[in-house]
Parts: structure tokens; C-alpha cells; sequence
């Protein structure tokens, strides 16, 4: 869940990995027309069906909830999605809403995959439920919507580990359920985000993926500035998915549509409303730093490794080692190499509570050879980068090693 391209370089590349990770949603579901070629029948325009979605109760009770998962207060959040299964216990809406608390767990620190059963388990039960609901009632709209959605979250987890084949069917059985449920009730907010991320990324996936042009005449087509219409649309009037359309929308400013001012709005509203998450504190403070902005950038950070020394709920390793960093980062681009190092030792020390390659430790361990070479530590430079040669190749770290290993940095 990193920059385009990485932050480690100037000029702009095609999405990595790392990339992936933080637009896996949208991304599956428009680069599962790459791979399965059945066009989805049109929709009939009808009434949607009663949702429960719209009864006052479950909506305040939900939104209390809800605000408490953003703001990392899981115990607190379950009191209130376990109130709404126990109300509504052959409803799809108790195991999602429940759901919720794991995946961001999971969001939270990427490397442990410990969560995923439990994640795969629940997405299972709610697709169940829905498909009792739609054995009645093909045109259930609590059935569609969350059915939809449940789908795209494990094409998300799925892109996430590197399942592409599964994550690209999740992401064509999500698509068509999501555009289903706006067809049939266009003028609720929440259910038009699906679409505003189809209708967006129809456009963008090709231009940065040229494979899937041939078979896009299969799908309905896609409009850039409606997508973004519709996505603004449900983060200034949506209720239950309000959050998620600013968080994409944050994404595609700062991935697509390179809007700094954008990208600061939409980071702005969600460290007001949620100061206690951590994964949306990490996220504002790579935005000043994509853009060079290494001053507030280093404010940021210096407070996410404060609040990780104290042991704030959410503050956990993989953020903290996120934070030293850019923090290391900052420190080369003003030349400081000696401070950078000991940024960098604690990216190694924090990268230790899990044996995968991470990002930051690979692009870590690249920078301690850069700032041991920029120091005349010729030896223990070379070292470094023959390290990163045997580990996982993130953000084009193997053949930046190999040009170091060439040239020595400066």
C-alpha cells in the first residue's frame, strides 16, 4: 500500500505490487475483464426491494459502529454489529458489518496472514446468506449489494496475497452485482459507488494496461468523469459506504489523477473524522512526501513513531516501520546519511517480527547500501545491495541494487 511506482524514484512507472495492494478493489474488478470474456446481460430498470439498509434503527446502530471501526476501536465496533446479526440472523448484513474488524486487522499489517482464514470464512457466510435471499428474490437488493461486496472484499484479500486468477473471477462476479444493484436503485448513494469505480477504472485500466483493450467492447462501457462523479457523489450524501468513497477517491488522486490539492482534501477529512487510524495518519504523510513535501511529511511521521512508542491501539509495527522510512527518507534528501542509517536500522529491527520480504525492509536494506556508499563505505555497501539481489524484487529494487553495485551512489 505505497506510491505509485515508489517514492524511491522521480519518474513515474507502471504500478508495482506494492501498488496493487492499495487499489486492489477497483483494480480487480476492471482487470477481470482481462480474463473472463462473458459480457453481463443488461439490467431491467424495476423498484428495488425493501432494504433493511433503510430502517432508522439499523442505521444509526451501524454508523455508531462504523465510526468506531475507522477510528480502530474493534471491541467497541462488534458491540454494534453483533447487536444487528442478532436482530437480523438469516440477513447478510451481520457476518459483512462483523467482517469488517478483521479485514482491518489484516489492512493494518499486510505480512501476517494469520487473519485470512477467518476473513475467507465470514466472506463465505455472507455470500450464503445472500444466496438464500436471491433463491426468493433474484432482485433482493440487500442480497445483490452485499453479495457484491463481499466478492470484491476477497478479490481484494486475494490480490493482496497474489491470486490473481481467483481475485480477477471475484472481481467479474463483484461487477456484475454492484452494477445490477445501482440499476435498480440509482438514486440511493451508497449503491452507486460500485459503479462510479467501474465506470472509472473501465477507462483508466486500459490506458495503463493496453492488453485488456480487445475485450473491452464485451463490457459496458466506462466514463472517467462520471465515475468520479459518482464516487463524489456517495462521499458527500452516501451513509454506509461515505468513508470508502473518500478513501478512493484520495487513491485515484493520488495514483491517476495526480492531484496534490485533491489528494490533501480528501486526507484532511478523514484524519478529522478518524484521528485515532493509524493506516489513514501513515497515508497523509506519504502524500506530502510524494510530492516532495519532505517537511510536513517528516511532522507526520515523527508523530506516527511517537504514538507507536506509546502504544496506541492501531500503531503497530508494520506503521511504525513504515514511518522510519520515509523518515529515513527525508533525512537522505537533506543529505543527512548518518541520521538516515539509524531511521533505516530501525525499518531492519521492526521488520524482524515477520520473516517476509516487506517493502520497507527491501527498499530499506537498498538504502542502507546508498547511504553507507554516500558515507565512502564502499564494502558494507556492496553487501547490502547483494542482500536486496536475494530478496523479494519490490518497486525495481533488484535492478536499482545491480546499478549500484555498478556505479556507487552519491
Amino acid at each position: 500500500m505505497v506510491e505509485r511506482g515508489g517514492l524511491d524514484c522521480g519518474r513515474r512507472r507502471a504500478p508495482n505490487r506494492a501498488v496493487r495492494r492499495w487499489v486492489a478493489a477497483p483494480l480487480v474488478i476492471a482487470l477481470s475483464l482481462a480474463f473472463v470474456g462473458a459480457p453481463r446481460a443488461q439490467s431491467v430498470q424495476v423498484s428495488a426491494s425493501t432494504s433493511i439498509l433503510d430502517q432508522p434503527s439499523v442505521r444509526e446502530i451501524a454508523s455508531v459502529g462504523m465510526d468506531h471501526l475507522y477510528d480502530l476501536r474493534f471491541a467497541e465496533a462488534s458491540v454494534s454489529f453483533d447487536a444487528i446479526d442478532r436482530e437480523f440472523p438469516r440477513h447478510p448484513i451481520g457476518p459483512f458489518l462483523k467482517s469488517l474488524t478483521t479485514w482491518w486487522t489484516i489492512l493494518l499489517d499486510l505480512s501476517d496472514e494469520s487473519h485470512d482464514k477467518e476473513f475467507f470464512d465470514s466472506m463465505e457466510e455472507v455470500i450464503k446468506r445472500c444466496d438464500r435471499l436471491l433463491r426468493n428474490d433474484p432482485q433482493d437488493v440487500d442480497a445483490l449489494f452485499f453479495k457484491g461486496a463481499a466478492l470484491g472484499f476477497r478479490g481484494r484479500l486475494r490480490s493482496n496475497r497474489g491470486d490473481w486468477f481467483k481475485a480477477a473471477l471475484d472481481g467479474k462476479k463483484a461487477m456484475d452485482y454492484v452494477l445490477d444493484v445501482a440499476d435498480l436503485d440509482p438514486g440511493n448513494h451508497d449503491y452507486v459507488f460500485g459503479k462510479g469505480i467501474y465506470d472509472y477504472f473501465a477507462v483508466v485500466v486500459p490506458e495503463e494496461h493496453p492488453f485488456v483493450k480487445p475485450v473491452m467492447g464485451l463490457f459496458p462501457r466506462g466514463n472517467r468523469q462520471r465515475g468520479l462523479d459518482l464516487l463524489e457523489r456517495t462521499a458527500s450524501q452516501g451513509h454506509y459506504v461515505q468513508t470508502e468513497a473518500v478513501y478512493f477517491l484520495l487513491q485515484i488522486n493520488y495514483l491517476y489523477e495526480r492531484d496534490f490539492a485533491k489528494c490533501v482534501e480528501y486526507a484532511t477529512w478523514l484524519r478529522e473524522r478518524y484521528p485515532d487510524n493509524s493506516y489513514f495518519h501513515a497515508i497523509e504523510g506519504r502524500i506530502y512526501a510524494q510530492w516532495g513535501r519532505w517537511t510536513q511529511s517528516a511532522e507526520i511521521f515523527e508523530r506516527v513513531l511517537e504514538r507507536y512508542s506509546s502504544g496506541d491501539a492501531g500503531y503497530n509495527a508494520a506503521i511504525a516501520e513504515q514511518a522510519a522510512y520515509y523518515l529515513a527518507r527525508e533525512r537522505m534528501v537533506r543529505r543527512d546519511f548518518e541520521a538516515a542509517l539509524d531511521y533505516l536500522l530501525q525499518v531492519e529491527a521492526l521488520s524482524a517480527r515477520t520473516g517476509a520480504d516487506t517493502y520497507y525492509k527491501v527498499l530499506g536494506r537498498l538504502r542502507q547500501g546508498m547511504a553507507l556508499d554516500a558515507l565512502g563505505q564502499r564494502d558494507p555497501a556492496v553487501q547490502r545491495y547483494r542482500e536486496v539481489l536475494r530478496m523479494k524484487d519490490w518497486s525495481e529494487a533488484h535492478s536499482r541494487a545491480r546499478g549500484y553495485l555498478d556505479r556507487p551512489y552519491r
